[in-house]
């Protein structure tokens, strides 16, 4: 069972015990991502996140890293379109050493000049090996065509011409608006002593003067079908169709997670059955649902030789029609329940796995369903619930299309208009 409790400077923490485990995940969650940002500093969060690991007043980048791998831990971050997350995992003995370390990173990064422009080499470097990797970009494409001048729609990488224009009071302006503490969660998931936790928070993170940062602006996101085609001199061609999915803590996710499972969402799925492994047209198809705090995304991924991209979308759009018209049996149902099932408990056996869990929830919702609570959702499914949300979602015959490959975007036009 998680807890809460504040800080005394404002802080939120979030933490779940689990005593039967040797090790113990603790990470730093900010409410700030590339949907923050405006095109003129977008990658911004992105660059932040590699900053924090560069150097602080107390630590060089080589001290940083050495401090959790001498422990035997890892340490890392990451950046999406609504949050950053910067996480170690660790022994449990060795708590006070990751929490010594993130809040260093956290409060006292040094943002040095000669730092800035050497990562801006990297990440250009990391821009351009994405936009090596067609399988990649074609998922980052579909979201900017569907979400065209919303924020949520670009790059969290940003773009070359973004990055160049970041500079150190741009950087150092943003981390004062976004990194206070209404914006943040601290999240611990393992073993610990539950007395001595509250200290070593109140210790490193809570004796830190409150800060107010900038208000979030109004952020509104809306669908809008279309397609979008960036031409490559590729072996395959890599689609990415997009349909309207549902925010995040909207209950109805759990019913569109068993029509994901039955479509797309893994080998046994429709899609994989009958396109790779009956008629072997494609390396690669899946299929997954995607939450933001006021929007959703289903995507449907397959990557092919350009000559198989008609019969493809054909069958793809089959599987469509039979799922509007046939929905799913009750066998079907059962059988994907507990396939949902299995997967989130498996997932509850690590402590990385929980963590990203409990912080993320209170972070971006302000509430944790428990296991049991969860579990209860996903049993409750009903065909009812499926036949609506099937309706929902690919009953209006609105849909995004991305391609990445040797096409064009008539073609693309011709076979997906």
């Amino acid at each position: 069972m998680h807890r809460k409790f504040t800080l005394t400077n404002g802080t939120r923490v979030v933490c779940e015990r689990i005593p039967y485990v040797r090790s113990v995940s603790v990470g730093i969650w900010v409410r700030t991502g590339s949907r923050d940002e405006s095109p003129e500093n977008n990658g911004i969060s992105h660059f932040v996140e590699h900053m924090l690991f560069k150097g602080t007043g107390n630590r060089t980048a080589a001290q940083i890293a050495e401090c959790i791998d001498n422990i035997g831990g890892q340490i890392n971050a990451f950046t999406g379109k609504e949050c950053t997350c910067f996480y170690t995992r660790t022994l449990d003995e060795h708590i006070e050493i990751a929490l010594d370390v993130l809040s260093d990173m956290f409060f006292n990064s040094m943002f040095d000049k000669k730092d800035i422009a050497l990562e801006k080499k990297v990440i250009l470097e990391e821009i351009s090996m994405y936009e090596d990797s067609p399988e990649e970009l074609v998922h980052d494409l579909l979201s900017e065509t569907v979400w065209m001048g919303s924020s949520i729609g670009q790059p969290i990488l940003g773009t070359k011409n973004s990055l160049k224009k970041l500079n150190r009071r741009m950087i150092l302006d943003y981390v004062n608006d976004r990194y206070v503490q209404s914006n943040t969660v601290i999240a611990i998931a393992g073993n610990y002593d539950e007395g001595r936790l509250k200290t070593l928070l109140e210790e490193y993170f809570g004796s830190r003067e409150p800060r107010d940062g900038k208000d979030q602006e109004s952020r509104q996101a809306e669908f809008r079908p279309a397609i979008r085609v960036r031409e490559k001199d590729t072996e395959q061609v890599h689609i990415c169709i997009g349909f309207e999915g549902v925010k995040m803590g909207d209950d109805d996710i759990y019913a569109l997670l068993a029509i994901n499972n039955i479509l797309g969402g893994g080998m046994s799925s429709r899609l994989y059955q009958k396109i790779r492994e009956e008629k072997g047209l494609v390396y690669s198809i899946y299929s997954y649902p995607t939450t933001y705090t006021d929007t959703g995304l289903f995507t449907i991924y397959a990557g092919m030789k350009p000559e198989n991209l008609k019969i493809v979308a054909s069958l793809i759009e089959e599987e469509i029609v039979d799922l509007r018209k046939n929905g799913m049996t009750g066998t079907e149902l059962e059988r994907t329940k507990e396939q949902m099932k299995g997967n989130y408990i498996l997932g509850l056996e690590s402590t990385g796995s929980r963590m990203n869990s409990i912080g993320k929830s209170e972070l971006l919702l302000g509430y944790i369903y428990t296991p049991d609570e969860v579990l209860e959702k996903i049993s409750s499914i009903t065909l009812d619930d499926i036949d609506r949300m099937i309706v929902r979602v690919f009953g209006n015959g609105r849909k995004g299309l991305s391609a990445v490959g040797n096409i064009d975007a008539g073609q693309c036009a011709a076979i997906f208009g």
